[in-house]
């Protein structure tokens, strides 16, 4: 699949919802590009959010929504997408059933007309799982990205039943510990972990996280091929020709890793992994580490900032008069 076949097969999924949405339900989910707020909103908690909610459509409706999502992940994201929404039930459950978690609690948006010529966007949001795609011809912007889970390991008899999150947890805590006694002094900036991804909810991401962490050029081959590793499992949540276009975004760039929190499973800790455009976080905010959030963002691109930047300057700015 190409990065034109991935925008053609968004750009038809997208027109089988609008079609498979009935009059009440289709001025929920089609909306103005030219919303900011609604267009750059960015949730993942349980909150009522712009959209069509899953839970009112018909079955062709949602399936239709489904399919959308499925055209922005891979496989293995898409398995991932699926168990954080299943885990809702599960939550409601351990919740006592007290504050009404469901799995249909999801929202599904279109910005401007996918069958035009012009700029456009969708997004799948629900509780721990945000998805936005922003396109521009055959040009996919595919951020921000954000999955989470709670809980986010379920074992039984210490062996974990669902844990749909376990690469990304296990992967850098591999990392820290090949980083040596020398490497996690630099890697790891605070004792304590914070409460929450540093950039929340924000719509914008306009400095470095600091500090930064360790510097891939500073880490032995073994450590900085696992960095490497961790960055490409964030990309590879994306369908293949999308991850290799993000993946050579960052061929080049010099990568920060920094990991806050104490190092033992079970408790909580974050990480982070910063490069040029590029910043992924992940933390598991709960006392016995059980509830995850991990993010993929572009700081200068997200919501479509690189693709739409140079439309505009394409479309609006005035051509050099003759001679200059």
């Amino acid at each position: 699949m190409t990065a034109r076949s991935v925008a053609a097969q968004m750009r038809s999924a997208a027109v089988a919802l609008l079609q498979a949405l009935d009059d009440e339900q289709r001025p929920h989910a089609a909306l103005s590009f030219e919303n900011e707020a609604a267009r750059r909103w960015l949730e993942y908690r349980p909150a009522r959010r712009p959209g069509a909610c899953l839970a009112v459509l018909s079955p062709a409706g949602r399936k239709a929504a489904h399919r959308l999502l499925a055209t922005a992940l891979s496989d293995r994201g898409y398995a991932q997408a699926m168990a954080i929404i299943a885990l809702e039930e599960v939550l409601d459950r351990r919740e006592r059933w007290q504050r009404g978690r469901h799995s249909g609690d999801y929202w599904v948006s279109i910005f401007g007309d996918p069958a035009d010529d012009a700029p456009w966007s969708w997004r799948f949001e629900g509780h721990h799982l945000s998805v936005t795609m922003t396109l521009l011809g055959d040009d996919v912007s595919p951020a921000p990205l954000f999955l989470g889970a709670n809980p986010a390991c379920v074992s039984y008899a210490g062996l974990a039943v669902s844990r749909p999150l376990a690469p990304e947890e296990d992967l850098a805590r591999a990392l820290l510990q090949e980083l040596g006694p020398a490497g996690r002094a630099a890697a790891v900036v605070a004792d304590r972990a914070p409460a929450d991804i540093r950039t929340g909810t924000r719509h914008r991401v306009d400095q470095a996280i600091q500090p930064p962490g360790i510097a891939a050029s500073r880490l032995a081959p073994t450590p900085r091929s696992m960095l490497r590793q961790l960055v490409a499992l964030y990309l590879d949540r994306l369908p293949a020709d999308l991850a290799a276009q993000e993946a050579a975004r960052t061929d080049g760039s010099e990568l920060l890793f920094a990991w806050e929190g104490p190092a033992m499973p079970g408790t909580r800790h974050y990480y982070r992994v910063q490069g040029d455009d590029l910043l992924i976080e992940y933390d598991n905010t709960t006392d016995d580490g059980n509830h995850a959030h991990t993010v993929l963002r572009r700081p200068r691109s997200d919501f479509g900032d690189d693709i739409l930047a140079a439309h505009y300057r394409e479309v609006h700015e005035p051509a050099a008069a003759p001679g200059n």
